[in-house]
């Protein structure tokens, strides 16, 4: 009888362990919860640039337990978003007969029964964000539009200019660079542009071990939207921050001038970034990328970080120019996601892990743990284009 119940006991102790073995693999589990009961399933068009930040597992677990969100991120470029109706099966997803009949070529728009259709659009660049608020230009071909219900700024990261110890010293030297509290900025931005365009030599401001005229490596403005961001800092730089229809036509010529004496540019800022790590001062002594970028990388990456982070430089220019990720409500569902996005804890993993910051100026957060000069809020920068006079730019740039 003893025998029995010590057998029962056991049973039932290993039954409680197995039970909480179970409880905690089904709360942790990415793809099927069961313990936050019924999930909203939200399906957002999103632009490049966060996927990660998208997909990390602690935000997914928060949309997921505490606002009983299951997100599906579908990725989009954010030009497409205006030229293909903006439903799942421009990308190659849900109903497959819709998609048979977008490859014959039919006029499918999101007003089509049995599209599969988006309840939020989560672009990487605020040009397109106000942008899609217009009514469509149907002669230039853009596609109908959802109505939108509420959205705005959700994450941002300002544009900068990763450089090295020694190029930054000489740049002090020259005034161009100047530092506060550990953090560098490019207080005299037409200097910098000046020297690049009249072809001044790294050697000319002793740098005699760099080869041949100072520039700043960028991606493609013309194919990039990072370049493009850039682009259009310079833009408003020379305007004076009077970006105007005479500004521009003035100054577009000097900007075709920066655009060929840059030569080769790579498509997407993560290729520029490693390379830059990569080829050191020697092959990539300027780059133009996002702050996040340097955050992310020491985070995912911080035995290769310890390696570089003392003669790495990250410098602001002043004024400087966000990159704006904007969220759009179509549903209430978006609606739902729209509010999830804006707590605490999502903010705080965005920060920490992504160099995502939030807030009109960048919100505030601990950088004191970064390793490397990041200020603690960006208050120096210039308003994003709107999207006629970055097209004329693009369009000035791509001429022969």
């Amino acid at each position: 009888m003893k025998g029995k119940r010590i057998i029962i006991g056991l049973l039932l102790f290993a039954l409680i362990i197995i039970s909480v073995i179970v409880i905690k693999k089904l709360s942790d589990n990415d793809d099927t919860n069961f313990l936050s009961g019924k999930l909203t399933t939200v399906y957002v068009a999103t632009g490049g640039g966060k996927e990660d930040f998208l997909n990390d597992k602690e935000v997914k677990k928060i949309l997921r337990n505490k606002y009983k969100l299951d997100v599906v991120f579908d990725t989009w470029s954010n030009g497409k978003t205006i030229t293909k109706p903006l439903i799942r099966e421009s990308v190659g997803l849900g109903n497959k007969s819709i998609i048979e009949r977008l490859n014959n070529k039919e006029d499918i728009t999101i007003l089509t029964e049995g599209v599969s259709k988006y309840d939020a659009l989560f672009t990487s660049d605020q040009r397109f964000y106000d942008y899609y608020k217009l009514s469509p230009n149907k002669e230039a071909g853009e596609s109908d539009r959802y109505t939108v219900l509420d959205g705005g700024l959700t994450l941002n990261t300002p544009i900068v200019i990763y450089s090295w110890k020694e190029v930054v010293d000489a740049l002090i030297k020259e005034s161009i660079v100047s530092e506060t509290d550990g953090v560098y900025f490019i207080t005299d931005m037409n200097k910098l542009i000046n020297y690049i365009l009249s072809g001044k030599k790294w050697s000319d401001i002793g740098l005699n071990g760099l080869y041949g005229t100072i520039n700043i490596a960028s991606t493609d403005p013309v194919s990039s939207s990072p370049g493009a961001t850039y682009y259009g800092l310079l833009l408003s730089i020379l305007s004076g921050g009077q970006v105007t229809i005479d500004n521009v036509n003035k100054n577009l010529p000097k900007l075709k001038e920066f655009y060929i004496k840059s030569g080769y540019m790579n498509n997407t800022p993560a290729d520029l970034f490693e390379r830059y790590l990569k080829t050191g001062m020697g092959g990539e002594p300027m780059i133009v990328d996002y702050e996040k970028s340097m955050i992310d990388f020491a985070n995912s990456s911080p035995d290769a970080f310890n390696q570089v982070k003392d003669d790495i430089r990250i410098l602001y220019p002043s004024p400087t120019i966000w990159n704006s990720h904007c969220f759009m409500v179509f549903t209430e569902e978006g609606n739902k996601l729209y509010k999830a996005l804006n707590d605490p804890d999502i903010g705080q993993i965005a920060w920490e892990k992504y160099g995502f910051r939030t807030g009109v100026t960048g919100g505030s957060y601990d950088v004191s743990n970064i390793g490397i000069g990041v200020p603690q809020k960006i208050t120096s920068t210039v308003t994003s284009l709107k999207m006629d006079v970055y097209n004329k730019l693009i369009e000035y740039l791509k001429e022969n």
